[in-house]
């Protein structure tokens, strides 16, 4: 079995004196009940496949992308080997997905003490992925693999005449590329976004301040630890990440209060929301504002984050997303 990154997100529970107007979601989910209310939603089968995302790549940063929503961001400057992450709270229902991917330059570079600028993409840039699945009621049953890919290369010819090949991209400063692969999932989730407005089409100046002023109101709820809001604004990724992978109450009980007991008494410092630029996903039901940023420490994640009060002021990201039902104009998370 491959050596799985959990993709599971950063849940951040914080205390708070005030009483704070509800958010416009899940007004029934308090800190209090959310466990419970996540464990009626869960079902078991007699067979429970868990879907992974292996991937490796050199001389570039990536990002991963399951049906337009974004599953994450490799850091590094290369990893070779098997490396996954679980994808089963992306896959909604069985049938067809894309799996996606978008490659970037290093940017900067540090090797054997000399730092060079890389902008483009080179040469032997390259990522590759493969999907698989095992079986949690079945542990001697193998992986079951359902696609491989690779990036394109072409071919030329070098100064001797011998043809070599390099990667199709070579020279870009952006590359990217999809895949579809057919799965099945015993469960069927309905994502709130599933029918959102194409918030591609609505006007952008108006898109742009609507946004702003949701990543505001969010923004002062992490910064006055929020509870009750900050559990309405989890529920619906912690439903899907529990329901994808029949978790049990004991284990969403434990994972919550696990994450409760390690941010409750951290210090923080939450980031101005500055620096970013608009992206969509899904097809344009979700966006964002993404940090626009060479730095590879923060690079690839939204305008909410904070640093942590420790020797190397470590970032954390919440990274929301947003949307707008259909006949609504307000957005939600």
């Amino acid at each position: 079995m491959k050596h799985i990154i959990f993709t599971l997100l950063v849940l951040t529970a914080f205390h708070s004196c005030s009483q704070p107007t509800p958010v416009n979601q899940n007004l029934n989910i308090t800190a209090d009940n959310l466990v419970e209310e996540i464990a009626k939603q869960v079902k078991n089968y007699p067979s429970e496949r868990i879907y992974g995302l292996g991937y490796s790549n050199d001389n570039c940063y990536f990002d991963m992308f399951v049906d337009g929503i974004r599953a994450y961001r490799y850091p590094g400057r290369g990893v070779v080997g098997s490396t996954a992450i679980e994808i089963n709270e992306l896959l909604f229902h069985s049938g067809k997905h894309t799996i996606s991917y978008k490659m970037y330059p290093l940017y900067t570079l540090e090797e054997e003490g000399v730092t060079t600028t890389q902008n483009t993409l080179v040469d032997d840039s390259y990522v590759a992925l493969d999907v698989y699945s095992y079986n949690l009621k079945d542990k001697n049953e193998g992986d079951i693999f359902y696609a491989k890919y690779g990036t394109p290369n072409i071919a030329i010819k070098n100064a001797q005449g011998d043809t070599i090949y390099k990667f199709a991209g070579s020279g870009k400063a952006y590359y990217e590329g999809s895949f579809e692969v057919e799965l099945d999932v015993p469960y069927l989730l309905q994502p709130p976004f599933a029918t959102a407005q194409d918030l591609r089409k609505m006007d952008q100046k108006l898109l742009m301040t609507k946004l702003l002023a949701k990543y505001k109101e969010v923004w002062q709820i992490y910064k006055n630890r929020e509870l009750d809001n900050i559990a309405r604004l989890e529920f619906d990724k912690l439903k899907y990440y529990a329901v994808s992978h029949y978790a049990t109450k004991e284990v969403i009980k434990e994972n919550w209060e696990y994450l409760y007991d390690n941010y409750k008494n951290t210090s923080f410092e939450m980031q101005p929301l500055a620096n970013y630029k608009l992206e969509f996903f899904a097809d344009g039901k979700l966006v964002a504002l993404m940090l626009d940023t060479k730095d590879n420490k923060i690079r690839g994640n939204t305008a909410l984050w904070i640093k942590l009060k420790d020797e190397e002021n470590t970032p954390v990201f919440f990274n929301r997303y947003f949307y707008i039902p259909q006949g609504e104009t307000e957005f939600k998370v």
